[in-house]
Formats: structure tokens, sequence, C-alpha cells
């Protein structure tokens, strides 16, 4: 089976890596020609100079970019992949985007005799990098059972959500429960600190009991600290709640923490930590505190 992998940055390097490490054949496009270079030397695979030209003759095509208009030039853009895919391949996009880009790129699939999945993906730059992802998809069973095994090489958890964009609402569901979850995170350490207690003393029991959660687990020691460099960063947030809010506006659900923390966060913007990583809420908690 030939793949093709469009998008080498912090997710899809690592996870284009793991395809090569599988025995997939992988032809790579990156927008920095750096970096698709410094992937083939150290992996292999086949270096092309446009989403095209990788494309031509895979039987899977998978791409981690940025945003919607990005997703657009790599499917149906000039040198998208689309133009050259061929009947019955799978375009899979595991970038975070609109429900309604999802449906779109699906509609120009199917035009081209294609299939498109949207396939968000959660667990982080760690997560890509171990192979541990949680990939939520949206399209038809049946390129989903076809793609199944060949993710297995980097997904822990793996699960068809529904028609297409349904992967992209379910990646919505999952940031607005990480915004809440980390400021709650983000004000408990901050309040333990004011009160007197080891914070590290208090995270080792109440992460037993009905408070445990992954971020307490895998962040509590670096937010302790003001360490911010492990994860997601803050522009990529806000970007994914900025989705979460307009497809909120259109079913109608309403949203009240989540646009409270997505206002944190631009304060966390104002601080200069666009690029530190979602726990850093805790460092507008500790600016709003009394010393």
């Amino acid at each position: 089976m030939k793949t093709a992998f469009i998008g080498l940055g912090v997710m899809g390097g690592p996870m284009a890596s793991h395809l090569s490490k599988a025995g997939y054949e992988v032809n790579v496009y990156n927008r920095t020609r750096a970096k698709a270079e410094q992937y083939v030397a150290e992996y292999g695979g086949v270096l092309c100079e446009t989403p095209a030209i990788a494309a031509t003759d895979a039987d899977i095509v998978f791409a981690c970019v940025g945003n919607d208009d990005d997703v657009r030039a790599v499917t149906y853009g000039e040198a998208g992949a689309f133009k050259t895919m061929k009947s019955g391949s799978i375009f899979v996009d595991h970038t975070t985007t609109s429900a309604e880009l999802a449906v779109e790129c699906a509609t120009h699939a199917k035009n081209k005799g294609i299939e498109f999945l949207d396939a968000p993906v959660s667990g982080g730059e760690a997560g890509a990098v171990n192979g541990v992802l949680t990939i939520m998809i949206g399209g038809a069973i049946e390129a989903y059972n076809t793609i199944a095994p060949v993710i297995d090489c980097y997904a822990k958890m793996h699960k068809l959500m529904g028609p297409s964009g349904a992967g992209q609402k379910t990646k919505m569901v999952n940031q607005i429960a990480i915004a809440g979850l980390v400021q709650g995170l983000s004000e408990a350490i901050n309040f333990a600190q004011h009160a007197g207690l080891n914070p590290e003393d208090v995270v080792e029991v109440i992460s037993k009991g009905a408070a445990q959660s992954w971020q307490m687990e895998n962040r509590y020691k670096t937010m302790i600290a003001g360490e911010f460099d492990f994860g997601f960063a803050v522009n990529w947030m806000r970007k994914d709640l900025t989705i979460c809010f307009e497809e909120a506006d259109r079913n109608g659900a309403a949203l009240p923490v989540t646009r409270l923390v997505d206002g944190f966060y631009e304060e966390v913007q104002t601080l200069g930590g666009q690029r530190w990583d979602t726990s850093s809420l805790i460092e507008v908690v500790r600016s709003n505190s009394k010393k």
C-alpha cells in the first residue's frame, strides 16, 4: 500500500514517521522544504514538490496542516492532492478544522471519485511521537475500515463518529472539555499554594480520587514550576475554540465557561504566551491573585 503525508510539523512529522517505521511507502510534502528534506534523510520516503505530486498513485493520502484554508490548498487547490489522486483512494485529514470544511472537502472528493475522512487527533506532540493518539473520524464506514489498520501504527484509539464533519465536531467536544478542566486545575493549584499547602502533596492525594485527569497527572509539576513548553500552544487552542464558538452559534449550544476561559487565553497571549502550552492558564490566575 502506497501512502503520502502532507504536512510534517509538530504532529504530522511524528505520525508520518510511524508509517515509515511500519514499512509503508511514504511520499512526503511540506510547505517548508527543509522539514521534508530532514524527514527523508531520517526515515526515507520520497520528497515531493507539491501535494499533487505526493498523492500520485497513493492509496491513502494523509494531511496535518494549519487551518481550513491550508486544507483547501492541499486538497482541491491548484496543486492539491485531489488533482492526481486515483479513483477509490482515500484522503485522511488530521487537521483540526470546521465541520463545514470537512463536508466541503468530502463533496469535492466525491466528485473526483475518491473518499475524504475528517480525522482530527488528540494527545498532543507526545502522543504523536509515542504513537498513542486518539483519533475521531467522520466519513464513510468503508473508507474507515480501509484506513483503520494503517492508523493503528500511531493511534491508541480511533473511532468512526458519523458522517463527514462528525470527527471535527467530536474534536470540538474534546477542546471544550479541556478548556474548563485546565482552568479548574490552574485555580486549584494556585489556591493550594495560597493556602500554605505543598501543591505536589495535594495533587498526589487528589489525583487518586474524583478530581483525577490526564491534565492533572501530566501537567501539574510544570504548572507549579511555571514551565509551559510541553504541549499544544495557546494560539492553536484559541483557533480551535473559535471553531467551537462558530459551531455553537449554529447549533444553539451554550458555552459560558468555555467563552470565559477563551478570554483568559487571550490574557495569556498578552503576557507573551502565544506559544506557551495550554496549561499556562495558571499564569493568569496567579497574576489576578492577591500577593
